[in-house]
């Protein structure tokens, strides 16, 4: 084999030619030059272009590691005039436009990402971290290209989850017939939703059936102003939650008044309650077991929210025809119940009646779209936290979206 061949071969270099190699400190230089037919080109269409100027000379370009020894690719880099895209630097065959580095290199940055830390990566690749996000952009930009996410929705859930500290948060579209994410933007507000009705389409928008989602008013009235026809559910984890917070006010204002009292034996008797009210009673330890017995025994105003939590949890596990009648009965209980939580929590359900009802009949919750935020919860541990929101949603699409590119030489995706 030709050594210029074997060059081009190792380089990952197509419709080019080997013009030299030489060795400047530590690192290899390859001086290449594209085949005529391939100078010239837009970088973004591909088109031939008249020459505009000869840019700042010639450009290098990083490629993989031969064993220890760093390699780069250098070849002239003019910029040419595109009629679409105005002035822009010429098309090269071996990278991304824009990038200082090969495809071969990119896309083992991101498979790396995607499996390992961002310092992890850096380090292995010999490139800093803000250079890891800007590649991970890079390469789901041009991966989003080729496969649209939004193409094809019927049941979506939609939530946010927090990304750093001081409120930060992104909203997050999951859909349930794939489990695959299909949009993130920082935000969870109307106006961040809207931005995905609009990349959505009207045409696409009519499609959707389902929608999952918790009680946040903001995703319900923006969901119902786009998708009439979409049914909204609200989730089961959700609804808990809420009685979960009122069982734990009712202790909290009984502790505090026991505190006031001055008996703080049994204040601290009530303190001592929480993780056995809020466990599901299969999940209990004897002893805190012992404690609801106690509770049950003075029959007092704790074990009674206590009845209220487990009877709501209890029924939405229910068919629809069982649990709709039994949900009737238990507003009419907590309303009458005497506790301000408990009453509060029925006059949320009143409202969110038609959420929760569609809920029980399609079974459909937001557990797909947990999981989701779980997983960006742990890429986001994983990479130490990330400055650029848009690079944590660039490597959360390459994760959990489909577009992750193989390791270079190992096929195609």
């Amino acid at each position: 084999m030709r050594t210029s061949s074997l060059f081009k071969r190792l380089l990952g270099v197509e419709r080019a030619v080997i013009e030299g190699v030489d060795f400047e400190g530590s690192d290899l230089v390859v001086r290449v030059r594209l085949h005529k037919r391939q100078q010239r080109r837009c970088s973004r269409c591909g088109r031939r272009c008249g020459l505009h100027d000869s840019g700042r000379g010639r450009r290098r370009w990083r490629v993989m590691d031969f064993g220890t020894v760093r390699v780069w690719l250098e070849a002239e880099a003019p910029r040419v005039r595109c009629l679409r895209h105005g002035v822009v630097i010429a098309r090269v065959t071996w990278a991304r436009a824009g990038s200082g580095f090969t495809y071969d290199f990119e896309d083992q940055v991101a498979w790396l990402a995607t499996n390992t830390s961002q310092s992890t990566v850096g380090e292995m690749m010999r490139i800093s971290w803000r250079t890891v996000g800007r590649v991970l952009r890079r390469v789901v930009e041009e991966r989003r290209a080729g496969v649209d996410l939004l193409d094809g929705l019927t049941r979506i859930g939609i939530d946010e989850t927090s990304y750093r500290r001081g409120h930060r948060y992104l909203t997050v579209v999951v859909c349930h017939d794939t489990g695959r994410l299909v949009w993130a933007h920082p935000g969870n507000s109307r106006a961040t939703l809207e931005m995905f009705f609009a990349a959505l389409g009207e045409e696409r928008r009519g499609r959707i059936t389902h929608v999952t989602c918790d009680g946040a008013e903001w995703i319900h009235d923006t969901v119902r102003s786009h998708c009439e026809e979409a049914e909204v559910c609200l989730d089961a984890f959700h609804i808990v939650a809420w009685v979960n917070d009122a069982v734990d006010t009712v202790r909290r204002e009984l502790w505090n008044e026991q505190r006031r009292s001055g008996d703080k034996q049994l204040a601290g008797e009530v303190k001592g309650t929480r993780w056995a009210l809020l466990k599901n009673p299969e999940n209990l330890t004897g002893h805190q077991s012992g404690m609801l017995a106690r509770l049950e025994a003075d029959n007092s105003a704790l074990y009674r929210a206590y009845l209220l939590k487990e009877q709501l949890r209890l029924l939405l596990r229910q068919p629809v025809e069982q649990a709709i009648p039994l949900l009737d009965g238990w507003v009419e209980g907590a309303t009458k119940s005497g506790l301000a939580s408990f009453e509060k929590v029925a006059r949320t359900i009143v409202r969110q009646r038609t959420a929760i009802e569609a809920m029980l009949r399609h079974s459909l919750t937001n557990g797909r779209i947990e999981s989701i935020n779980a997983k960006i919860r742990l890429i986001q541990r994983r990479a130490y936290g990330f400055h650029d929101p848009f690079a944590l949603i660039a490597l959360a699409q390459l994760t959990l979206s489909g577009l992750c590119p193989p390791l270079p030489g190992r096929g195609r995706a």
